[in-house]
């Protein structure tokens, strides 16, 4: 199947039956003075989600979404929607940019102009992308699920090497964040004539499940780091502890609860974004990321990214248990395109865990911004790309 315009319009009974939901919302017991210590507080949810009912405008983000173009198409059975914005610029560089969870190519539109029309932004025109972001399998239009093993980032990198060759793409540049970050790794590890470097955002300081990262000998922002994840790992996990093992228990909730779907996600939103945050709203803009949480009510998606998450972390985990089985331990791995990777306030990545061997070729730590770079610091994250890639073009 060749790729087909696509236009999103959710139907309006989908809207008239969020709103009934959200308004017939059954709020648990609020416990006194515990703010964001045990989840999302009462009060605060509670005036989120009276905004999203009463003041947010679906159809005005819809429409916003709807002026970039966007496709599907099928592979390997399954449907993948993608937007596709070609520069201006004929010598631009093609660019495949994946997202993570909890988020949706909503997370990139700040930093789809910029990228595309540096121009107009008062950049160069060398410094100009063609931007192709897929939503991941069983993310927002990416949907239904066609068969298990869609979780595997290598079965989707490989679909994202297919959707880049059919667009007539030969050689491109490769982006991904949290997520997509092992899409991208794996995308330049099977395409790797193709890619011209790999430029990541969103990784932590070690496998979420493993041991907690070892602070002595690390200072500074290092060490900072550190703390950071190590409290992540033995407070933040709930989630992904559900996600990677009962995801069918969890979806019901997700797929019921409007209420429920905003919770699992802002609760994220509040963890992993600056520091200097006091809340989701004052890190991202409030509308987009009601659009992201939109989307995923809308789509059903709550549960198929969280069946996304089990299946990856199973393939984790054979991978693990062949690695201390030895095998493939004497196993030469050629070197890749070059890579890149920018780090955040908020991010837990550090440069002597993630590259001990000093491989990597472009290294960026940032004072402002976290896990979301792309709707917190949109600035600063079209200018580490093109900085990156203006050696590789």
């Amino acid at each position: 199947m060749e790729e087909q315009p696509f236009t999103i319009h959710i139907p309006q009974a989908a809207l008239e039956d969020l709103q009934d939901r959200l308004r017939r919302t059954r709020w648990p017991a609020e416990w006194a003075a515990v703010g964001w210590s045990r989840g999302v507080p009462v009060d605060y949810l509670q005036a989120l989600v009276e905004y999203w009912r009463t003041s947010y405008d679906w159809r005005g983000n819809e429409a916003a979404l709807n002026q970039w173009p966007q496709f599907m198409t099928e592979i390997d059975g399954q449907p993948i929607h993608f937007l596709h914005v070609r520069s201006p610029e004929p010598d631009a560089l093609p660019l495949i940019i994946t997202h993570g969870w909890p988020s949706s190519p909503v997370e990139f539109l700040k930093v789809i102009a910029p990228l595309s029309n540096p121009r107009a932004y008062g950049g160069a025109a060398s410094d100009a992308f063609h931007l192709v972001i897929p939503s991941l399998p069983g993310y927002g239009f990416s949907t239904p699920v066609h068969g298990v093993g869609w979780g595997n980032l290598f079965r989707v990198a490989q679909a994202w090497a297919e959707l880049m060759r059919r667009l007539g793409y030969q050689r491109y540049g490769v982006q991904g964040t949290d997520v997509g970050s092992g899409v991208a790794g794996a995308l330049a590890m099977i395409a790797a004539d193709r890619v011209a470097g790999v430029h990541l955002t969103g990784t932590i300081a070690a496998m979420p499940f493993g041991p907690p990262v070892v602070l002595e000998g690390l200072t500074g922002a290092d060490a900072a780091r550190g703390e950071r994840f190590n409290r992540y790992q033995a407070e933040g996990l709930g989630y992904l502890h559900m996600q990677a093992t009962r995801p069918q228990t969890l979806a019901y909730a997700l797929n019921d609860s409007p209420v429920g779907q905003l919770a699992w996600i802002v609760e994220k939103f509040q963890e992993w974004t600056d520091p200097s945050a006091e809340r989701p709203e004052d890190a991202v803009d409030r509308d987009q990321l009601l659009t992201n949480v939109s989307l995923y009510w809308f789509t059903g998606t709550g549960a198929s990214s969280a069946h996304a998450t089990y299946e990856g972390m199973q393939a984790y985990r054979e991978m693990v248990a062949r690695q201390s089985q030895g095998a493939g331990a004497h196993q030469q791995v050629p070197p890749g395109p070059p890579r890149g990777v920018a780090v955040f306030a908020a991010d837990t990545t550090i440069r002597s865990l993630l590259d001990p061997g000093a491989t990597i070729a472009h290294w960026a730590e940032y004072e402002r911004g976290g896990h979301f770079p792309a709707m917190e610091v949109p600035d600063l994250l079209v200018g580490d790309l093109q900085r990156f890639f203006r050696g590789l073009r």
